[in-house]
């Protein structure tokens, strides 16, 4: 990892996804991180654990026996009134699954990078979003990443979303596996003491240690305040909007870097669109500059909020347009298309006039998507526009027959 002076209080870096993430975690130097290694985030906790070693943080590493135990050491320690973090991918996710839930029930502001990848079966170490689409109702916030440097920002913004007290959830910072994880490029990375000043000293609310004020967590919680327990929690996504909002701002004061909701590329002029998240979204600013060159008046949105999912905020951004396609890298199995797509189609049905929208499934598994077949979506868009109809609602992009 290369790193020389830049502007701003920033150093200009050469790093992978992976220890762009790693660094971040350095310069956040929570109180305590507990992981357990599985591709293609292992170089996250791997690089972590050895500035641990080194001496350069101060952070309890706890090495646990399985992701369930990851999860379970981090919410006891987050219980307990300390900062803490800890990272995973796929099937790793899986694993947690019943701990998830309790950490955003338990309304817990820990920070979770996820590299996504496909979830087994069969057995894959591939890029898809099948991992983090599936914990999407679990009350976590979820931020998607392009790039190296955006899963860094994400990950030091995350911070101050999950810790705000009227929020007070936990966040999942998302970048595709081997594709950003592995991938390496250059960025800008802040000082640690810009960090430092940045994310604040955590103040835990209600920690379990404060024995002067004796706390509960994990009880039975029937009927009598469950239903309250998890209409706070909608609550606590619904300020979250606007903290994402606020915080994005600061931070773009900070670095000159600006985040919202989303990415529009070329798209205020544009006639048709593709939704997309994550590193293919860069892969399709390349094709929609090459067709803007050649007069063709297209454009990209690409989420970075997909919990709390901005649907006002998305609807107007895309409604001016005549076609929209969503290319989901996960399958819902519902038979009507996958997880944005259904979400976004949701969000458009109150318009009065809307653009009519299809669905592509694409890279399952860490299949790749290429430019071509980008171009192919942005002629089909066309065709919907020209006819007024779309033949199929739901298609596959690039599976063999």
């Amino acid at each position: 990892m290369a790193i020389a002076d830049n502007l701003r209080g920033q150093k200009r870096a050469a790093m992978t996804g992976n220890e762009a993430v790693a660094y971040g975690m350095k310069q956040i130097e929570p109180d305590v991180v507990a992981a357990y290694p599985i591709t293609p985030q292992t170089d996250i906790v791997e690089k972590f654990s050895s500035y641990v070693a080194d001496g350069e943080v101060d952070t309890e590493f706890v090495t646990v026996e399985s992701e369930h135990s990851a999860m379970s050491a981090t919410v006891g320690a987050a219980a307990a009134g300390v900062r803490a973090m800890t990272a995973t991918s796929s099937n790793g996710l899986a694993f947690m699954w019943e701990v998830v839930y309790i950490a955003s029930g338990s309304r817990l502001p820990i920070v979770m990078p996820v590299v996504n990848r496909a979830l087994s079966g069969p057995i894959n170490i591939h890029c898809d979003h099948s991992d983090t689409m599936g914990t999407r109702d679990s009350g976590w916030i979820q931020l998607y990443s392009e790039s190296a440097q955006e899963a860094y920002d994400n990950l030091i913004q995350a911070v101050r979303i999950a810790e705000h007290p009227d929020v007070r959830l936990p966040v999942m910072v998302m970048q595709d596996g081997f594709i950003t994880s592995h991938g390496m490029e250059n960025l800008n990375v802040l000082e640690d003491d810009l960090v430092k000043k940045f994310i604040g000293t955590f103040k835990s609310e209600n920690p379990l240690l404060q024995v002067n004020k004796p706390t509960t967590f994990g009880p039975l919680d029937l009927q009598d305040f469950y239903f309250e327990h998890k209409r706070q929690q909608v609550e606590g996504m619904e300020h979250a909007k606007k903290v994402i909002v606020d915080i994005a701002k600061e931070y773009e004061e900070l670095t000159g870097r600006q985040y919202s909701y989303f990415e529009s590329y070329r798209l205020d002029d544009a006639e048709v669109a593709i939704v997309v998240l994550s590193s293919t979204a860069g892969t399709t600013k390349v094709v929609v500059d090459e067709l803007r060159e050649q007069g063709l008046k297209v454009g990209l949105l690409k989420p970075r909020v997909l919990r709390p999912f901005p649907a006002e905020e998305y609807a107007d951004a895309l409604k001016h347009l005549k076609a929209v396609a969503v290319m989901d890298r996960s399958e819902t199995f519902s038979t009507n298309g996958g997880p944005v797509f259904s979400e976004l189609r949701s969000a458009m049905f109150e318009l009065e006039e809307r653009p009519l929208m299809t669905n592509y499934i694409f890279g399952l598994g860490g299949r790749d998507i290429w430019t071509k077949d980008i171009k192919g979506v942005y002629e089909d868009l066309f065709e919907i526009a020209k006819t007024g109809q779309v033949k199929n609602k739901v298609n596959y992009l690039g599976v063999r027959d």
